[in-house]
Parts: structure tokens; C-alpha cells; sequence
């Protein structure tokens, strides 16, 4: 028997920084099995652990990059954008057409030694285009997350209260914005084709520069609204 959509895994590569234990205790908490994956397997084991401390009924994983890929169908990318080729390059004989990659990479200046509040120049436009031109046929690639802070991810004690802007072909973007509402506090927002992600990760150096700038640890997110304070469905 196949499994329902809201049993399946969800790979988190990364999981062992900020954002994507974040994103892992989230998940975990809402009740979805979580495979967390890193370029050292006993690293992702202790972030799993750290997971199952905090959610003491987690259904979470630690394994090395290749076989967390394997293990899901929706694969969060959460590494620093200097590492994102590499590590994209080394799944290319385990990612099968059907996968979906979510991009949460930002190309951020300290990749060549600058500060986090600026952006440098990708030929393919963004990260998540770079990650596109990297995976195997029919495998999908969507831009999610860039502009969640890791504190508000990490504070399980309170809802995100973020907006998502999703990107990327409509059958995997609705996938994907389908996992937003397992985080309280976070909404989906259709972000239209992958090309935009090249605007949503420029914002999130700019909302850097604010935290610095304003001194909130907690970070900053955004909130989309209309005149009633409410934003419509997509499509309405």
C-alpha cells in the first residue's frame, strides 16, 4: 500500500545548521517523519537526537546526504550557498525524477569573505536556478524558506508568524507550500515561477541588515496583506 501524502518523509540536508533544525523540530513537532541528512552521518545523527530531546515523539533520522535523499520525496537544500553546487553535485546518482529539491540557499556576500547584508552576482540569476541547472531530469526544483529566521523556527513556544514565498512549476510549488501550514504561524504564498526566487533571495539580505541594524535577534519576517488585513487565496 502507498503511502498518504502526509506520511512521508521529509528530507532536510543542512539539518544540522540553524534554519534547517529549525525546520526539522517543526516538522517533527507537527508529526511528519523527518530524515535529516549532512556530509558527516554522525552529525546528522546528534542534530536527530537534539530533534528527539525537544520532541520526545519525533519520527526523525540522522544519515549521511545520500541516503536522506533517498529516503524522501520532497528534499530540503538547507546549506550556505558556497557549499550548494558541491553538495548538489554529490546527489546526482541518488535524486530520481519525481524528487522535488527545495532551494533555501541565498547567494550572500560572506561566501567570498563580505558581510551578509549584500549579494553576489549568480550567472543562472539565483540559487535555486543554480540548483535547477544541477539536478537530473525530472527532478524539480523549488524556492522556499529563504526568509524564515532560525530563532523563530527554533522557539517552539510560539508560533513563526512568517510568510513563505513559494517558487517554482505549479505541481511541485503547491507540494511544497502544502508544508507550510504544518508550521503555526507560517503561510504559503504562490510565488509564481522559479525565476522570481532571484527576488525573494535578494530581500533576505536586506532583512539581515535590518536585524543588524535594529538589534532583533528574534529576526525579522514578512506578512503580505490587503486593505482587510487579509491575503486571498492564490488564484482569487
Amino acid at each position: 500500500m502507498s503511502q498518504t501524502p502526509d506520511t512521508k518523509p521529509i528530507a532536510i540536508l543542512g539539518g544540522t545548521g540553524d534554519q534547517g533544525l529549525g525546520l526539522a523540530l517543526r516538522f517533527a513537532k507537527a508529526g511528519r517523519p523527518v530524515v535529516i541528512g549532512s556530509r558527516k552521518a554522525e552529525r546528522a545523527v546528534t542534530a536527530a537526537e537534539e530533534v528527539q530531546g525537544q520532541v520526545p515523539d519525533a519520527n526523525v533520522e540522522g544519515f549521511d546526504n545520500e541516503e536522506a535523499t533517498k529516503r524522501a520525496k520532497i528534499v530540503i537544500l538547507s546549506v550556505p550557498f558556497e557549499h550548494t553546487a558541491s553538495t548538489v553535485k554529490g546527489l546526482k546518482d541518488v535524486l530520481q525524477p519525481g524528487q522535488i529539491v527545495v532551494s533555501m540557499g541565498v547567494p550572500l556576500a560572506t561566501a567570498i569573505g563580505d558581510g551578509p547584508m549584500r549579494t553576489v552576482g549568480v550567472w543562472q540569476g539565483s540559487c535555486s536556478e543554480l540548483v535547477a541547472s544541477l539536478v537530473p531530469d525530472g527532478v524539480d526544483v523549488v524556492s522556499a524558506f529563504q526568509n524564515v529566521p532560525a530563532h523563530r523556527l527554533q522557539h517552539l513556544a510560539d508560533p513563526v508568524e512568517c510568510d513563505v514565498i513559494v517558487s517554482g512549476a505549479k505541481a511541485p510549488r503547491e507540494a511544497v507550500m502544502a508544508l507550510c501550514p504544518l508550521i503555526p504561524g507560517m503561510r504559503a504564498v504562490n510565488g509564481g515561477p522559479l525565476y522570481n526566487a532571484r527576488y525573494v533571495e535578494e530581500w533576505t539580505a536586506l532583512l539581515i541588515g535590518l536585524n543588524i541594524r535594529y538589534k532583533l535577534p528574534e529576526g525579522l519576517c514578512f506578512r503580505l496583506t490587503m486593505d482587510d488585513g487579509k491575503l486571498p487565496e492564490p488564484g482569487a
